[in-house]
């Protein structure tokens, strides 16, 4: 064996070598991606999906072919049990009778509850107009009609007196709505908050714990109707079966058409801090996404119910809800 069979020492001077392991890219993440709030993307869908002119007289008939079917079988057994046993035929006669009325009653107390939802609408509308304007006159007849809905309400009494007290000393539209809103509004958007924050724990908290997909759907649509509704009665507004369905789908068409049904760890940051959501458990980033969700629909419900347009107050903020809700899931060691 001759020197040049050993071993030799390549000196590259440093030229040509290829990055250091600190320099390499990062490994790519093959797995399942991250969580995305499928409980309330489906729940924004469901609720938020128009239906089609061919759709609505479907079920319009649909219902009038039962409801005649029902009404007819219903008669011919009262005639039948009349003609067979007279005084038990009359009873169940009655009882029928009972029940129409109830529907009727029904019928009535949802009919005055799309009344009063219109009527704070139209509430807001002549405010935002009135405010475009710069119209004093408009304004104070929408002052004089919001007191007017807040009428024999014992938790808006001090703020109709404050705004009837310094109401004459207000010379534009902007200063007199930006009054009402902040002796007479302001208490009811912080207890709109706190529904909105209750909600948004309380999903969170099932989906996380909760290991079936149709349960934390179901939860929530079930919290987000009912949060939804509760908003609406603390502005103002009668929340019926009928009505709290409706304004939920106005509220969620509102969400899916401006894409607000995303959500990723940026509305979370304030919350648990950057990237720490890909360390979590997959249910556990799935249960904080769907409460930072509903934040975002409670803070849009708070637009749609409120009588008066955000203008002196701030608009209801997202990220602030979302910290004071699902801070409390943590527990955070004190140094």
């Amino acid at each position: 064996m001759s020197d040049r069979d050993g071993p030799v020492l390549i000196d590259l001077d440093g030229k040509g070598s290829g990055p250091s392991p600190a320099e390499a890219p990062p490994v790519p993440d093959t797995g399942e991606p991250g969580p995305r709030g499928q409980a309330m993307a489906t729940v924004a869908a469901l609720a938020g999906r128009r239906s089609s002119a061919l759709s609505r007289w479907f079920w319009a008939l649909l219902m009038a072919v039962i409801g005649t079917v029902v009404s007819v079988a219903a008669w011919n057994f009262a005639a039948g049990l009349i003609a067979q046993v007279p005084l038990l035929g009359w009873a169940v006669t009655v009882l029928f009778g009972l029940f129409v009325l109830v529907l009727l009653a029904i019928a009535v107390k949802e009919l005055a509850v799309f009344s009063r939802l219109a009527r704070i609408d139209k509430l807001h509308r002549r405010a935002a107009q009135a405010l475009a304007e710069d119209d004093l006159a408009g304004a104070r007849i929408v002052i004089k009609e919001l007191t007017a809905l807040y009428a024999g309400r014992e938790d808006t009494s001090w703020g109709r007196q404050r705004v009837e007290e310094l109401g004459g000393e207000q010379f534009d539209a902007s200063g007199l709505l930006g009054l009402a809103e902040a002796e007479l509004l302001r208490p009811l958007d912080r207890a709109a908050r706190t529904e909105v924050e209750a909600a948004a724990r309380q999903v969170a908290t099932v989906t996380a714990l909760v290991p079936l997909a149709l349960a934390d759907v179901a939860s929530a649509l079930t919290a987000n109707i009912r949060m939804i509704r509760r908003i609406a009665e603390i502005y103002g507004g009668r929340a019926g079966t009928l009505g709290s369905w409706r304004l939920t789908r106005a509220v969620m068409a509102h969400l899916v058409a401006t894409g607000a049904v995303a959500v990723g760890d940026d509305m979370l940051e304030p919350v648990l801090g950057g990237g720490i959501l890909a360390k979590l458990s997959r249910r556990f980033g799935e249960g904080l996404i769907n409460g930072a969700l509903t934040a975002r629909v409670g803070a849009a419900a708070m637009e749609v119910c409120r009588p008066l347009p955000f203008t002196r107050e701030p608009r209801p903020p997202v990220r602030s809800m979302v910290k004071s809700a699902l801070t409390g899931l943590f527990r955070q060691d004190k140094d």
